[in-house]
């Protein structure tokens, strides 16, 4: 199903827009496509940089930001890790709750990680975590 799109306009620098031309001619693709494609890109860097992420889990907590918001940049399996811990802070005294817990495949973003025995157990190693 194709997504939504919205119509956003924005002044940048000439020089700016003429150099996005050029290599939008050069990649035979349209500007739109090099502008989506670069903020894409730099939306996805940003949402990986640890200070950014610590950012909106301290915004959440300090209730300046929603969970759709929160879910937006660190996604599914974080935001609700932080939604749980936030209702479970807010009880008094705080206890642990299992109600509205989503379901494993709602839960985890992507792949679940299985549990592997290794291959010599006699050193004391109890195992180790694999992606699927």
């Amino acid at each position: 199903m194709a997504e939504d799109r919205t119509r956003i306009g924005f002044d940048a620098p000439t020089s700016l827009v003429e150099r996005a031309d050029h290599l939008a001619e050069l990649l035979d693709t349209s500007r739109t496509r090099l502008v989506v494609d670069a903020l894409r890109d730099r939306l996805d860097e940003l949402a990986s940089d640890e200070t950014v992420r610590r950012q909106v889990r301290e915004a959440y907590y300090a209730s300046r930001i929603d969970f759709e918001t929160a879910e937006s940049v660190l996604g599914t399996e974080q935001a609700v890790r932080m939604k749980l811990l936030s209702d479970s802070l807010d009880r008094d005294p705080p206890t642990p709750c299992q109600r509205d817990v989503p379901r494993k495949d709602e839960f985890y973003d992507g792949d679940l990680p299985k549990w592997t025995p290794d291959n010599d157990e006699s050193d004391g190693d109890t195992g180790s975590v694999a992606e699927q």
